[in-house]
């Protein structure tokens, strides 16, 4: 099955692709296993984050920029993070629904992923999808966030260019922001601009970006756009295109990568060995002594730990 697969995927088989996201989504051993061999074949693809707030225009701005970056002759994936259901755990708003004139173009492939309950916006199995559209042959993956204001910053782990979307009328939201999200734009968006205040919102943040700078050579711009009439949409691919050249031409791009690879090494290892201590480890009388006050709570965690590793537990129980 595997191989069938993976033969199909490799002739640009957008079922393949599907699948092969299904079965990482749904945790199945086959999923993990293409997911081993895909990884060798990506790292080609560069990765645009779209968040911000609920009801900015996210959707309808990224089924632009879809557009536009087809009509330059990009190959394009997008991956759209949807709320997730309570009933289904499924994503509650389908790509269908959002970019329907879209799936039928060969040069682009679309994916609704919900968020099963990730604050910050992403699952493991939209990163890992992330690796299948890379190794599909995707110029560019766009990654579209649920938008939930603040909790929306999981994006910065694997976008090289994180546009953050907001609009007029947000007011307190935005100084609100100012010390979560904010910080995590590359290039801002003004959406809806055709509403009388934008251009308040606009120096507004500017004034903001002036004061702290997240890459040093790179001054975040804020661009107004109104998607639904595709105005802007051109600049904000330039900018786009801008910020790609600038990482790539100062040096700063490959640590970039670096860095989210450190991290996501790090946060797998977390991940494998919670999964671990719940499926392996009793806490029965570990419990009882920590309740009695015979064990404090850190040196019980520290003891179960070291049942898995043994070095990490050092400092446990005497």
């Amino acid at each position: 099955m595997i191989e069938e697969l993976l033969k199909e995927f490799r002739q640009g088989s957008k079922r393949a692709a599907a699948r092969i996201i299904s079965l990482i989504e749904n945790e199945a051993p086959e999923g993990k296993e293409i997911l081993r061999v895909l990884y060798k074949e990506s790292g080609r693809s560069y990765i645009v984050g779209i968040t911000g707030p609920a009801g900015a225009g996210k959707s309808t701005l990224t089924d632009a920029l879809v557009k536009l970056m087809r009509h330059r002759g990009y190959r394009v994936g997008v991956v759209a993070v949807d709320p997730t259901s309570p009933f289904t755990g499924g994503a509650l708003l389908g790509d269908r629904v959002r970019m329907s004139d879209l799936t039928l173009d060969p040069g682009v492939f679309i994916r609704s992923m919900a968020s099963r309950g990730h604050l910050g916006g992403l699952s493991w199995a939209a990163r890992d999808a992330l690796v299948v559209l890379d190794a599909f042959g995707c110029d560019y993956i766009l990654v579209e966030t649920v938008g939930a204001g603040q909790s929306q910053v999981d994006v910065v782990k694997v976008a090289d260019t994180v546009v953050l979307v907001t609009v007029p009328g947000l007011g307190d939201d935005i100084q609100a922001a100012k010390a979560g999200i904010m910080e995590i734009g590359d290039i801002f968006v003004v959406n809806k601009a055709d509403r009388g205040d934008a251009d308040q919102v606009v120096r507004y943040l500017q004034s903001i970006l002036e004061q702290q700078t997240k890459t040093e050579g790179w001054l975040p711009p804020v661009i107004k756009t109104v998607a639904w009439r595709g105005e802007g949409v051109e600049e904000l691919l330039d900018a786009v295109e801008r910020h790609r050249s600038f990482l790539v031409n100062s040096g700063h791009l490959d640590p970039l990568r670096k860095m989210r690879l450190k991290e996501e090494i790090i946060e797998r290892v977390e991940r494998l060995i919670f999964a671990r201590l719940k499926k392996e480890v009793r806490m029965d009388g570990v419990l009882e002594e920590v309740y009695s006050r015979q064990l404090d709570p850190l040196s019980a965690a520290e003891a179960l730990v070291g049942e898995i590793i043994p070095q990490a537990g050092s400092a446990g129980r005497k």
